[in-house]
């Protein structure tokens, strides 16, 4: 069973500034260098960062932050945990092989104003400390761990101050979706580049990137290996009979994913898929589902008792997308003890027979699909509490 970020931090010691080359900071980011090689293992430990509170926590999802960036083919420089006067204060100083600086600001987030003039200030002093030779050559980038509120407004300070060529805003979860498509796909780090760096005048290059990625993906060469045909399950059940469901959750600006499923699931036995959800055609009375707050896990479970109808429900958001509205019933909610899929509960699961669960996973979650009876047991087998 892999090691949690708790238990290295019992052993590391206390994450802070001290200097020297035998200290927790130290000890700690030889641990990720030498140990963490899978980006599903960064994922994991990235979520249970953002699950968790504390300044331990903050400061090593820094550091996991800095350390995805090397999967993503930058020379990393690991920055301070807290400002202090006299030394630059950057979270992260990532160097492309191309050339370009990124200068990373890590956010977990807190419900507190972010300030632009502080990463500026930053890659301003680098300059003048000639680490980054001009701002034609670098980006100021926040890296935000969960949505809030606040990163609206920041948001609108960056264009409202006319700094879109200079900062830009990226989540972990995507920084770890980059990462696993230089692991799955043929993607390259300029392809990184141009996906994080300000837009030119010419959208050629992530045109031709998302092209790429779609021919791949429909090709005669499945990034996962495919079973055997023997072992192949038919897409879908006989009729009558129960089909099991995952579909996740996002968190935004306005909700998170436990408020949606509370409102939806608990407060109107209601839930709703966007037209081209997978499986929309197939959803019948008699499945169950599972709900994945993404980053956390599940969640709640439900069944499903109608059938999907096309209408614009006043609980669901983005009612105009979500449109197609099926009522659910024995729902259990549980987000204070989420059903976390992690690397050993991934072993237990049918999905990942014949795949290592520590490599990239995001698959998994990423879209609506169907679940054997065995992996639904699995996930909602520990259920916190019934509503």
């Amino acid at each position: 069973m892999a090691i949690s970020v708790s238990e290295i931090l019992d052993l590391v010691g206390k994450l802070d500034d001290s200097p020297g080359d035998d200290v927790p900071r130290e000890r700690f980011r030889t641990f990720l260098r030498k140990n963490v090689q899978e980006v599903g293992q960064v994922r994991d430990y990235v979520q249970e960062c953002l699950r968790e509170t504390g300044v331990q926590y903050n400061c090593a999802l820094q550091d996991l932050v800095n350390h995805l960036a090397t999967f993503l083919g930058f020379e990393v420089t690991f920055g301070r945990y807290r400002g202090v006067q006299g030394q630059i204060g950057f979270d992260g100083h990532w160097v492309s092989p191309t050339g370009f600086h990124i200068v990373a600001e890590v956010k977990t987030t807190e419900v507190y104003a972010v300030k632009t003039s502080a990463l500026l200030g930053y890659v301003d002093d680098l300059i003048s400390a000639q680490s980054v030779p001009t701002w034609d050559h670098a980006l100021g980038l926040y890296v935000v761990g969960r949505p809030d509120p606040e990163l609206r407004h920041l948001e609108s300070a960056i264009i409202a101050e006319r700094r879109a060529n200079q900062l830009r805003i990226v989540s972990v979860e995507s920084l770890l979706s980059l990462a696993e498509m230089m692991n799955e796909y043929d993607v390259e780090h300029e392809d990184i580049l141009a996906v994080l760096r300000p837009s030119g005048p010419n959208a050629d290059a992530v045109i031709d990137l998302m092209a790429r990625l779609v021919a791949e993906s429909t090709s005669d060469q499945p990034i996962e290996p495919k079973r055997e045909a023997a072992e192949e399950e038919p897409e879908y059940t006989a009729e009558g009979e129960s089909v099991y469901w995952l579909t996740p959750v996002k968190s935004d600006e306005e909700q998170t994913a436990e408020q949606v499923v509370n409102r939806l699931v608990v407060e109107n036995g209601i839930y709703a898929w966007a037209e081209r959800t997978p499986g929309r055609k197939h959803l019948k009375p008699g499945d169950w589902m599972c709900f994945y707050a993404t980053g956390k896990g599940v969640i709640g479970h439900a069944r499903v008792v109608s059938d999907p109808k096309e209408m614009h429900h006043p609980a669901v958001r983005q009612a105009e997308r979500y449109c197609w509205v099926f009522q659910v019933e024995s729902a259990e909610f549980y987000p204070e003890s989420p059903i976390v899929i992690d690397g050993a509960l991934r072993s237990l699961l049918e999905a990942f027979e014949g795949r290592d669960p520590e490599k990239s996973w995001a698959w998994f979650v990423q879209g609506t699909h169907k679940l054997t009876e065995h992996d639904f047991t699995v996930l909602t087998s520990h259920a916190g509490g019934r509503v």
